[in-house]
């Protein structure tokens, strides 16, 4: 097999387009680009998140994860294309129920922090929602895109992101759960912070 990669330095971009996997160039500003960097910042958090001591369990898991987005990187970069299956969204179904029961039930809202490795989580869980948001926007945009008349996308149209769509919100609230669990077995013995609000009593 020979080399993927060659040429790093290209400068087709240097006015302001790149290429998607269907050849066809985009402004760097187009929906499906930012969505694209999203998703890329998204996995470099998640790289980052595992510099630190974890679970191996945990640590395969998110290796996993960011397998899966660079399949979810690659819908994006080639319309039409299929990579993400129900099985990748299924995965973070089965992590979701085997973490969250071994935590204890939430009474109050907790603060993003802890132990460093909670607290990258964190960061990872809101760049997840905001991927999430950037891949909406791909899906509103559609429909211009094509010429239709109407607002709303046919549901042929968006075939290709509704599942990203749906493992990045399901990957936000796996974040989230793994955050605690990071949190409580915490090398620094931190625990989770919660939100103190200051009820003032109805005169």
């Amino acid at each position: 097999m020979g080399h993927r990669l060659t040429a790093i330095t290209t400068r087709t971009g240097d006015a302001g387009t790149t290429g998607l996997g269907d050849g066809s160039r985009r402004s760097k500003a187009d929906d499906r680009i930012h969505a694209l960097g999203e998703v890329d910042e998204l996995n470099s958090h998640i790289g980052l998140l595992l510099t630190e001591p974890m679970d191996d369990a945990i640590r395969e898991l998110l290796l996993q994860v960011q397998h899966d987005l660079f399949d979810l990187g690659g819908e994006l970069a080639v319309p039409g294309m299929t990579l993400v299956q129900d099985a990748h969204v299924q995965r973070l179904d089965a992590a979701l129920a085997h973490y969250n029961p071994l935590l204890p039930p939430l009474k109050e809202f907790i603060l993003p922090g802890g132990a460093r490795a909670a607290s990258l989580a964190h960061v990872c869980r809101t760049v997840a929602r905001r991927a999430e948001r950037a891949v909406v926007a791909v899906m509103r945009a559609v429909p211009q895109q094509a010429g239709a008349a109407t607002a709303s996308p046919t549901p042929a149209a968006l075939a290709d992101l509704a599942r990203p769509l749906q493992y990045l919100n399901r990957l936000s609230d796996l974040l989230f759960v793994l955050a605690r669990t990071l949190n409580r077995a915490g090398a620094e013995g931190s625990t989770e912070v919660y939100w103190k609000h200051e009820r003032k009593a109805r005169p």
